[in-house]
């Protein structure tokens, strides 16, 4: 095994052992006004929606995870077949593995055999090359295409990058790439600043990435062998507060809400404070280690709980979740307020 691909064995092992379904990640700061009279049902098809031309069952999807030898061959055969049974987008991980060791694209190939006709998006680091970022594209009949920014993993990494200038190579392969771009980052959340940036370089489509679940500075600490740089593993952003920042940018854009997301209120109230799409990571790694249809039941159990959640806030369809009225706790207030400021 490659020294790569054994990273990528690595990544997948202490990010199932890591994981953490009752990890603070601000959602439970964030409190909901419910109607007492609702005047609403619960519908079938209350919560399906649109994303690059496909109607799926749902705003939430598998976010990227793994690709690059053998047991992310088995994650992703199981994680795409239950994408297939349910509708929902899936998100392979970085594919930029291909670009050194063309032998391991089975692993990524096999979310195509197992979804012939499902959403599917490939995914590189900022630095691939575009001509290699359109063969990958190509190689995985990709809808879409995932850049993730993970500055703080490369750091933590024993063998990571130490450069981190990206926006211009990132311009190279929205011009070179046929297919949409998603910006995505890698647990520590997209700042204000930075969103701006993006935006005003015409990437619309953002995946913030906060922190609370994932966290790839613990996953490389636990690499390392000596020198640990524990000190980067609290430095992010949460969902909620980058969600917060990303409605004070009045700018057309799509927002997608990830980073420890583990229940249907995440869900739901990363809807309403102004995501268009959430990703869902860890948490469908716990079932997919099992097998498919233990995740694809517990898909299910998400989708239904959210449709009850949609009926009980007053909505007929989940793209009304930005009316319902919210009120933060004080460290989330003060956030918002000095960000104003």
């Amino acid at each position: 095994m490659s020294q790569r691909s054994q990273r990528k064995e690595e990544h997948l092992a202490l990010a199932k052992m890591f994981f953490n379904s009752n990890k603070d990640n601000d959602f439970n700061h964030v409190h909901l006004i419910r109607p007492a009279l609702p005047e609403s049902a619960v519908s079938r098809d209350s919560i399906s929606t649109e994303m690059f031309g496909h109607t799926i069952s749902a705003p939430f999807f598998i976010n990227a995870m793994t690709g690059g030898s053998d047991t992310s061959y088995t994650i992703n055969q199981r994680l795409a077949k239950a994408a297939a049974a349910e509708n929902i987008p899936m998100a392979l991980g970085s594919a930029s593995i291909l670009e050194k060791e063309i032998d391991q694209i089975k692993s990524f190939e096999v979310a195509r055999q197992e979804n012939p006709d499902g959403l599917i998006f490939a995914n590189v680091n900022p630095t691939t090359d575009p001509k290699v970022a359109q063969k990958i594209v190509d190689a995985l009949d990709a809808n879409a295409l995932q850049i993730h920014l993970n500055s703080v993993q490369e750091a933590v990494m024993p063998e990571g990058d130490r450069d981190f200038h990206w926006i211009d190579n990132l311009k190279e392969i929205r011009d070179t790439v046929d297919v949409p771009i998603i910006i995505k980052e890698v647990g520590m959340g997209i700042d204000p600043e930075s969103l701006r940036t993006l935006l005003i370089n015409d990437f619309s489509i953002i995946d913030l990435g906060g922190s609370g679940g994932t966290n790839f500075a613990q996953i490389e600490n636990e690499r390392r062998k000596t020198q640990k740089l524990n000190f980067l593993e609290d430095i992010g952003l949460s969902t909620v507060k980058t969600l917060l920042a990303a409605r004070t940018i009045p700018v057309n854009k799509t927002i997608i809400a990830a980073g420890g997301i583990t229940n249907a209120l995440d869900i739901f109230k990363s809807l309403v404070l102004g995501a268009q799409y959430v990703g869902i990571a860890n948490y469908f790694l716990q079932f997919a280690s099992q097998d498919s249809e233990t995740l694809i039941a517990a898909i299910q159990n998400l989708k239904y709980k959210l449709k009850l959640l949609t009926a009980l806030f007053g909505l007929d369809h989940i793209s009304k979740a930005d009316e319902v009225k919210y009120y933060l706790d004080t460290d989330l207030y003060n956030f918002t307020r000095q960000l104003y400021n």
